[in-house]
């Protein structure tokens, strides 16, 4: 009448299927991702307060003039959206193949961009984009000189 081992006999051992006290193996990510909503949300509001949404109101520039070249090109765009290269007015879709001419092929040519105040900012920036896009990078914004 002996005892078996691990049978919760005279030894008082536990069974191996009584698993009441067993360790739990598991990690508990609850906490975890209720920190994380909090982070979100926190940067969600602040977002929006980090911008800036002021008016500008640019000043001329004061800086030196760089020596401008022997024959400069340049594009104008006017006030009613047409485009210039030189002094003859294109269309938009001809920009590349002009500009090509005008520079006889050389794309790291510079090219003088220059607009009139009534054009808006986004045209201005399409017809960079179209500079860019025809392989032109070195783009330089003529302004009128500021300085007294």
């Amino acid at each position: 009448m002996g005892a078996k081992l691990g049978t919760g006999g005279a030894f008082g051992g536990r069974r191996r299927g009584d698993d009441d006290l067993a360790e739990a193996h598991e990690i508990n990510v609850t906490p975890f991702i209720d920190v994380m909503l909090v982070l979100l949300i926190i940067f969600m509001v602040a977002a929006p307060l980090a911008t800036v949404d002021l008016g500008v109101n640019l000043p001329a520039s004061t800086a030196e003039p760089q020596p401008r070249p022997d024959k400069p090109v340049f594009v104008t765009v006017k006030p009613d959206l047409s485009v210039a290269v030189g002094e003859d007015v294109i269309a938009r879709d001809t920009l590349t193949a002009t500009l090509d001419g005008a520079t006889q092929g050389k794309k790291d040519e510079r090219i003088f961009l220059r607009a009139d105040k009534a054009v808006s900012y986004g045209e201005l920036m399409e017809v960079m984009n179209l500079l860019r896009n025809a392989g032109y990078l070195k783009i330089a914004l003529v302004g009128l000189d500021g300085r007294s």
